[in-house]
C-alpha cells in the first residue's frame, strides 16, 4: 500500500527489481514546466557549434546496434496481439543483461532497465521475463531489471509526472519501457496539440536522464506504404521518434520493420513466437543478417558488461582479433578518454564533469 509521503504529502510510487520485492522511493520536488530553477542566464543556452564537444553526446551511438539509437525516444507500434509487448520486453531483458536482443542484435551500452506493463498483471510481467532468463541461461535475481508497480500512471498529470522522474532519478535506466501509451494519459490522440504537450515530457525526460524510452503504441489493421503513418492518432507521433519498430501479422509470423531519425534503417526481419517445448520468446525466420559493428564498440560492449577490468588476453580470445589491430584500438579509446588502462586489465573511464571557466 502506497505510504504518505512525510514533506510532501503524496503517495510514494511502489517499484521493484523483477523478483517483486516492492521498495518505496524518495522523490523530489521538480516542476515539469519550470525544472528545479529557472535559469535566466542566457548565455549559458547556447554554444558555437565548434565548441560542441564529445561530452555533448552519448558515449555510444547505439543502445542495441541497428535496433535503437543510443538515448534514442521513439515507438514501437502496431495492431492489437502484434507482439509488440514481447519485443518491449526482450529489448529491456537483454539491455538490463548485455544479452543479444531476439539473439543477434549486440547491446552497447547496458545498465538498468524499468519497465511498466499498464495491461498486464505483476506476475504476468515477471513470467514473461523469466521465460526469456530461461532461454538464455540467465538468474531472474541477477538482472539489472526493476517494474513499476503502481497500479496506474496517468502522465498528464503532474504528481504522476513527478512520480515517474523520481523512479528515474533513482534507478538511473538506460531503458524506460512505458506499454502501452493509451493507458498513460486521457488526452485526444488525434488532437497534435495535447499530443505534443505529452511528447515533450518525454523528451525532457530524456535529455534530463540522459535515458533511452520506449513507447509502445496501436496503429491501424490497415497497411500504409511507410509504417509509422499507420499508427493511431495525431501525425505528430510518427515524427516524434528518434527510432522506431513496426510489427504487423503476415500469417504466421511477423514482419518487423525498422527506421531511425540519424541512421540507415536495416531491411524488415520476420519473426515467431516460440513456444513449442521451450520457454515463449520471439525469434527471427529469415536469414539472420550480417550486423557489423566498429571493433572499438565491440571492445566497450565487452568492458561495460563487466565489472572487473579485463585483461588485453581475454579481449583478444573474447573478440577473435590479431594482438596487433587490438593494440591500436585500445590506444584509440584510451587517448579519446573512453578507456583506462589499470594494473589488471583494461576499464571503462569514468568522465568528470569538469566546470568551464572563462576569463
Amino acid at each position: 500500500v502506497p505510504r504518505q509521503h512525510a514533506r510532501y504529502g503524496f503517495a510514494v510510487p511502489q517499484i521493484s527489481r523483477i523478483s517483486v520485492k516492492t521498495q518505496p522511493l524518495r522523490c523530489r520536488r521538480i516542476s515539469y514546466h519550470g525544472g528545479e530553477k529557472n535559469n535566466m542566464d542566457v548565455k549559458e543556452n547556447y554554444k558555437h557549434i565548434a565548441k560542441i564537444g564529445n561530452e555533448e553526446a552519448p558515449a555510444e551511438r547505439w543502445l542495441i546496434n541497428a535496433l535503437w539509437l543510443s538515448e534514442a525516444v521513439g515507438i514501437i507500434g502496431g495492431p492489437p496481439k502484434s507482439c509488440k509487448s514481447w519485443m518491449a520486453i526482450d529489448m529491456a531483458v537483454s539491455v538490463a543483461s548485455a544479452t543479444k536482443c531476439l539473439g543477434i542484435f549486440d547491446v552497447l551500452h547496458p545498465g538498468p532497465s524499468l519497465i511498466y506493463l499498464a495491461e498486464d498483471n505483476i506476475n504476468a510481467v515477471k513470467d514473461r521475463v523469466s521465460g526469456i532468463c530461461e532461454k538464455r541461461g540467465l538468474k531472474l535475481e541477477d538482472l539489472n531489471l526493476f517494474v513499476i508497480t503502481a497500479p496506474s500512471l496517468r502522465l498528464d498529470e503532474d504528481l504522476d509526472q513527478m512520480r515517474l522522474k523520481g523512479m528515474i532519478a533513482e534507478i538511473k535506466p538506460r531503458l524506460v519501457v512505458l506499454d502501452p501509451l493509451v493507458r498513460l494519459h486521457r488526452q485526444d490522440e488525434n488532437n497534435a496539440k495535447e499530443m505534443s504537450i505529452l511528447l515533450s515530457y518525454f523528451r525532457d525526460l530524456q535529455r534530463e536522464y540522459q535515458t533511452a524510452i520506449i513507447l509502445v503504441h496501436h496503429s491501424t489493421k490497415r497497411k500504409h506504404e511507410r509504417a509509422g503513418l499507420s499508427l493511431r492518432g495525431s501525425s505528430d507521433l510518427h515524427a516524434f521518434g528518434d527510432s522506431n519498430l513496426y510489427l504487423f501479422k503476415r500469417k504466421e509470423a511477423y514482419e518487423l520493420t525498422v527506421e531511425h531519425r540519424s541512421a540507415a534503417s536495416i531491411e524488415p526481419l520476420m519473426l515467431k513466437l516460440e513456444s513449442h517445448d521451450c520457454p515463449v520468446h520471439l525469434s527471427v525466420t529469415n536469414p539472420l543478417p550480417e550486423f557489423e559493428i566498429s571493433l572499438g564498440d565491440a571492445v566497450m560492449a565487452k568492458l561495460k558488461a563487466n565489472l572487473e577490468p579485463v585483461t588485453r588476453s581475454a579481449l583478444r580470445n573474447h573478440l577473435g582479433v590479431n594482438n596487433q589491430r587490438l593494440g591500436d584500438t585500445l590506444t584509440a579509446l584510451e587517448k579519446d578518454q573512453r578507456i583506462t588502462h589499470h594494473a589488471k586489465g583494461w576499464g571503462v573511464a569514468r568522465k568528470m564533469n569538469v566546470p568551464e571557466i572563462t576569463l
